[in-house]
Formats: structure tokens, C-alpha cells, sequence
């Protein structure tokens, strides 16, 4: 008997929440990605750009919106304790991003962003350790940053800047 509540309770909870509708505002422009100035970093850039906005059916090369972009990455050394023991480098990434309309000639969204992360590194020129997750932390926070971007841009309101003030 109590098995049959319990499936008659749960029966009505699926009907209860297949009958809720939760629908937020999407974003539906489409965007054309334009040229990202830079070396490797740049082309990762571009690359996870591309390959997200694709996923989410945003990229169009016939688009007024242009993605105009650009990602800096600084390193810094620190140590964390008296002794000297364990020295640790930190890599500090910044996307900044705007959203340019090709027709009306203005800008109708900046996105600027910043991520950190670090890793203890080991002394001496030789160890190719270091460049390796140098390299690896500059990708891992490239992706962040744009999945971050993609999911604000989403719910976005897509409007001249001069017009929202």
C-alpha cells in the first residue's frame, strides 16, 4: 500500500513539473567574428570563440554584430613563505571583448574579464615543466573566459551603448 502512494505522489509530481514552462529570454542575434590580433594566444582565442559560438547557433559571417576581442596574459612571481621553499608563478589572463554593429556604427556590448590561476614551479631554465603549464593554464583560462562570455551574451539585451544611458 504505501509503495502505491508513493508512485501515485511521484506520477503527480512528473505531471506537475512536465506542465511548468520556464522559458528566460534568450539572446537570439547571430554574430560574426572578427580578426583577433596576436600570436598563439590569439588563435586560441579565436578558436574557443568559434567553436562556442557555433554550439550555441550564434556564429554568422553575414552578421551586422562584430566580435572585436583581444586576451592578455601577465605572469608574476611570488613567494609564499620565509623560507623561500615554494615559489609559485601566477598567470593573471584579461579578455576584453566588444560588440560592434557594422550598420548603426556603434558599439552595443563590452565584456571585459579577468581569471587567475597558478602553479608552483621548479628553479632552473632546464625543466620544461614550467612552459608546459604555463601554456596549459593560458588555454584552461582562455576557455573559462570565453564560456563565460557566451553565457552572459545569451540573456544579453543587444542594444547601442549610447542608447542605454
Amino acid at each position: 500500500m504505501y509503495k502505491i502512494k508513493l508512485l501515485i505522489s511521484l506520477l503527480i509530481s512528473l505531471v506537475l513539473l512536465s506542465c511548468t514552462n520556464i522559458n528566460a529570454p534568450k539572446n537570439n542575434a547571430k554574430f560574426y567574428l572578427g580578426y583577433i590580433g596576436g600570436e598563439f594566444d590569439a588563435l586560441l582565442l579565436y578558436n574557443f570563440m568559434d567553436a562556442h559560438l557555433r554550439s550555441f547557433n550564434m556564429l554568422d559571417i553575414n552578421s551586422k554584430f562584430e566580435i572585436r576581442s583581444s586576451i592578455e596574459h601577465s605572469t608574476g612571481v611570488y613567494v609564499t613563505n620565509i623560507d623561500n621553499t615554494s615559489d609559485r608563478e601566477s598567470i593573471t589572463s584579461e579578455l576584453v571583448l566588444k560588440i560592434y554593429d557594422k550598420k548603426l556604427n556603434c558599439t552595443v556590448y563590452e565584456y571585459n574579464n579577468k581569471i587567475n590561476q597558478f602553479y608552483i614551479y621548479a628553479s632552473g631554465e632546464k625543466f620544461i615543466s614550467n612552459t608546459t603549464a604555463l601554456n596549459k593554464i593560458k588555454s584552461e583560462n582562455t576557455e573559462e573566459l570565453v564560456k563565460s562570455f557566451i553565457n552572459t551574451l545569451i540573456y544579453e539585451n543587444i542594444e547601442c551603448v549610447a542608447k542605454k544611458k
